[in-house]
């Protein structure tokens, strides 16, 4: 079994990219980056969405550090990411949040490729225990698979798109509630109306109390509505000082980082951490874990509140 103690000393970690899923009818194949730990039996899953125009290759915070702490991290890259360069008008366009929720998907139905793309990695993976998480556009399209819904034009849900092998998710600068949308974001980004009313899996919600949206017309408070508008089983850490990048998780040195601050990073990096052990442990609670981790934060840099 791997260490749950995310406090202790990180293990090796190896990674191998890009591994390629057939992806019928996408248009392209699925390219995905496979990071895990080179030691240990019974490894979670963590399948992570990128932000807008990110790829496999972003997000090394996060992702090395969950690896060294005995996860499998999964990260598949999006019709909408820079690498691929699909412009604006292709048709495929309006439907890539669909594509992207379906690339999450496709990602948990190749996990026997996966593995074997790494080698000594097959058979040490815990199928059981399978997260979620995202950033920014990601983390609303790790939504739907734990089960926030995309409203049509009427206000009436949309079709049900979670999947029962995800346990728990992270969701980092989640897109809020539709009705307080911009104009802009109203007319160019149509599905970005979730309802978290029917979100029952346990997740952590991560926001910055510095987060000004210009798709929005509120505040920061935006990003808190997957945590404020979905039933229990839900802990949000909101982080002091904390912009869109959450202190810089997008990538080392990342240029469109704006709030950049190592600690901050950290402090998410320990809490997403122990709240994914606890709640893909049987009979385990995230929010317990995660309140234990904030606990040993020295600075006041987050706060954390549960139901």
């Amino acid at each position: 079994m791997p260490d749950l103690n995310p406090m202790n000393a990180p293990t090796t970690v190896v990674s191998a990219r890009p591994v390629v899923l057939a992806a019928p009818g996408r248009g392209e194949d699925l390219q995905v980056r496979v990071t895990a730990p080179a030691a240990g039996d019974g490894l979670p899953v963590i399948v992570f969405s990128h932000g807008f125009g990110s790829s496999m290759n972003g997000y090394g915070p996060l992702v090395d550090h969950w690896a060294a702490r005995g996860f499998v991290v999964l990260q598949p890259t999006h019709l909408d990411s820079r690498t691929l360069g699909i412009p604006a008008e292709d048709p495929r366009t309006p439907r890539i949040w669909r594509f992207r929720v379906e690339d999450l998907g496709r990602v948990l139905d190749g996990l026997d490729v996966l593995e074997a793309a790494v080698p000594g990695l097959a058979g040490r993976v815990d199928r059981a225990r399978v997260a979620v998480a995202g950033h920014s556009w990601g983390a609303q399209t790790a939504s739907t698979l734990l089960g926030a819904r995309v409203l049509d034009a009427d206000g009436v849900p949309g079709e049900d798109m979670s999947d029962p092998r995800v346990k728990a998710g992270v969701l980092l600068a989640a897109t809020g509630l539709g009705d307080d949308l911009t104009p802009f974001a109203a007319a160019h980004f149509p599905f970005m109306r979730p309802s978290f009313a029917a979100m029952t899996t346990p997740a952590l919600v991560v926001a910055g109390d510095q987060d000004r949206s210009p798709l929005s017309t509120r505040g920061p408070d935006w990003f808190t509505d997957p945590y404020t508008h979905s039933p229990g089983d839900k802990s949000l850490l909101t982080l002091s000082g904390g912009e869109h990048s959450l202190g810089g998780v997008s990538g080392y040195e990342a240029a469109e980082t704006t709030d950049e601050n190592p600690a901050r990073v950290a402090l998410l990096q320990r809490v997403s951490t122990a709240f994914l052990h606890g709640a893909l442990q049987d009979g385990g609670t995230g929010s317990g874990a995660a309140a234990t981790a904030l606990a040993a934060d020295p600075g006041p840099l987050g706060t954390l509140v549960s139901k």
